[in-house]
């Protein structure tokens, strides 16, 4: 079953007056101070704002990285906001998917590998984790690639494992920090354009964080963030 089947029609992300405090006392930092953002079905959605502006913060909140401070936070439908911190793991990995900016692929194990071990954390069988692992792979580009290496790939190589790996077990959200952001401007297109199909012919509802002004163009939505607020929506 894809996401969209699982999502079509729905809010899946719904953020109210969220707030992110940082520390306590002379020395807290407000990195969030109260924002909105909901995320339907199937959007492919930027938010973009400069350093130190919240939206990594933000983005970390939506993967069940972190906990806000105060607020409403609801994904599929579940309210998150009051999670414990053992509860993380398994909201992501009921949830969501991450591509991280620097891949953070394990270097011993080929790209199957890679994709393979995730599956397997989310239930697959060893077999049937190699078999779907290579499903993935084919459904980025890299059918070809799956006995390589991450030092035999090349940056966009290495960031499309990076997304096959955050597609394992089909979450309905995929959220991507700064995807583009150590790749040329050939590889960065063809990553978002990656991405973007996943919401568009997949039902993925994906949220990037970027500051990549070449790939503006291709959201349905872009969100800027500044000093822990949602400045505008366009």
């Amino acid at each position: 079953m894809n996401a969209r089947s699982l999502t079509e029609g729905k809010c899946v992300i719904e953020v109210r007056n969220v707030t992110k405090t940082y520390g306590s006392g002379a020395t807290a930092f407000q990195a969030l101070k109260g924002v909105d953002f909901p995320v339907n079905a199937g959007e492919f959605v930027m938010l973009s704002g400069p350093s130190g502006s919240g939206k990594t913060t933000l983005l970390s909140i939506l993967g069940c990285v972190l906990t806000a401070t105060s607020g409403h936070v609801q994904l599929m439908g579940e309210d998150i906001s009051k999670a414990k911190e053992s509860d993380l793991p398994r909201l992501r990995r009921s949830y969501v998917g991450f591509v991280f900016q620097a891949h953070n692929l394990i270097a011993s194990l080929t790209a199957r590998e890679n994709v393979g071990l995730l599956l397997e954390m989310r239930g697959y069988s060893t077999r049937g984790a190699r078999d779907e692992a290579g499903k993935l792979l084919d459904q980025v580009g890299l059918g070809d690639k799956l006995a390589s290496k991450p030092g035999d790939l090349s940056g966009g190589q290495r960031q499309r494992v990076a997304v096959a790996r955050a597609l394992a077990g089909s979450p309905p959200i995929i959220l991507a920090d700064e995807p583009t952001a150590a790749l040329d401007a050939q590889n960065g297109l063809k990553i978002t354009e990656t991405l973007r199909s996943l919401a568009k012919e997949h039902g993925h509802t994906v949220v990037i964080v970027t500051h990549d002004n070449r790939i503006f163009h291709l959201a349905d939505r872009m969100v800027h963030i500044e000093d822990g607020l949602i400045q505008e929506r366009l």
